[in-house]
């Protein structure tokens, strides 16, 4: 696919744990071949390392995504790797 007709994207990784099977990078590595297999670019990264996603209010990563997207954000779509992430 053409560069110029990819479609923007941000994702969202989250990990609960530092010991958590799905480490970001690999959230992050799955998420992108999803991407390239569907003609997305990712062009934003939001990530909570270590976060519980019981509370909002510790998630930076989720909070600026959602700032982001009331605005004008450079993307048309965010990707995550599982919703519970």
């Amino acid at each position: 696919m053409i560069a110029n007709s990819l479609i923007p994207a941000a994702q969202y990784v989250r990990m609960s744990t530092e010991h958590q099977k799905y480490s970001l990078e690999n959230q992050s590595a799955a998420i992108q071949r999803y991407a390239e297999a569907r003609g997305f670019q990712i062009v934003s990264t939001y990530s909570d390392p270590a976060k519980s996603g019981l509370v909002l209010r510790r998630r930076f990563g989720l909070q600026e995504l959602l700032r982001d997207v009331v605005g004008i954000p450079p993307y048309r779509l965010i990707l995550v790797y599982d919703v519970s992430r």
